[in-house]
């Protein structure tokens, strides 16, 4: 589980916040691959990378992580809801 948001964040290389960006838009690994100009299997690697580095263990949390890195500067809570809470959480308006 991510239990700091803001630092986790931080460990992230500017490609793997990149791709974190990409993935919050919706776009594919294919078509974050095409964008960026990488293999397919090298944004998966980015993305294994950024589960090591921030324990998400699930892709609601990697999901969550995206809209974070690609709101940029916005105020973020400390830590992130469990994976069941997430929905309702979000539906408070507050990502």
């Amino acid at each position: 589980m991510i239990d700091n948001l803001q630092e986790s964040l931080s460990t992230l290389s500017r490609r793997e916040r990149e791709v974190l960006v990409h993935l919050a838009e919706g776009h594919t690994y294919c078509k974050i691959a095409r964008r960026m100009g990488l293999s397919v299997h090298t944004v998966d690697t980015y993305l294994r990378r950024i589960r090591g580095k921030t324990g998400a263990t699930t892709r609601m949390h990697l999901a969550f992580l995206a809209m974070c890195a690609a709101q940029g500067n916005s105020p973020a809570p400390a830590t992130v809801p469990k994976s069941r809470d997430l929905a309702a959480w979000s539906d408070t308006g507050t990502v």
